[in-house]
């Protein structure tokens, strides 16, 4: 498994959206939290199997949320830039290096 690196921005926007599903529905925010670990777990172990979105971003599509994991592979880590809500401000991550 690679080492994963959230930048900042990126695990603000993750907590952001935990307390807000919490506060929608108790357990939904401890769903979400989960949903986001695995994801990463699994860009952990297999990085390359997500299709390149905007050279050198990776997107990884949650199901049962409407967020993606936007990331590059780095030479010693992945670096996650954004959880991304899918139907907001598309692309503003790219400026995230």
């Amino acid at each position: 498994m690679i080492p994963v690196i959230f930048d900042p921005e990126a695990k603000s926007e993750f907590l952001e959206a935990v307390r807000y599903y919490e506060e929608c529905q108790p357990g939904l925010g401890s769903r979400f939290k989960e949903a986001v670990e695995s994801a990463t777990k699994s860009i952990s172990i297999a990085p390359f199997r997500y299709r390149i979105l905007h050279k050198p971003f990776r997107r990884l599509l949650l199901f049962q949320f409407p967020y993606s994991i936007l990331f590059s592979i780095e030479p010693d880590h992945i670096h996650i830039v954004a959880v991304a809500h899918s139907k907001r401000k598309p692309y503003y991550w790219l400026k995230r290096s």
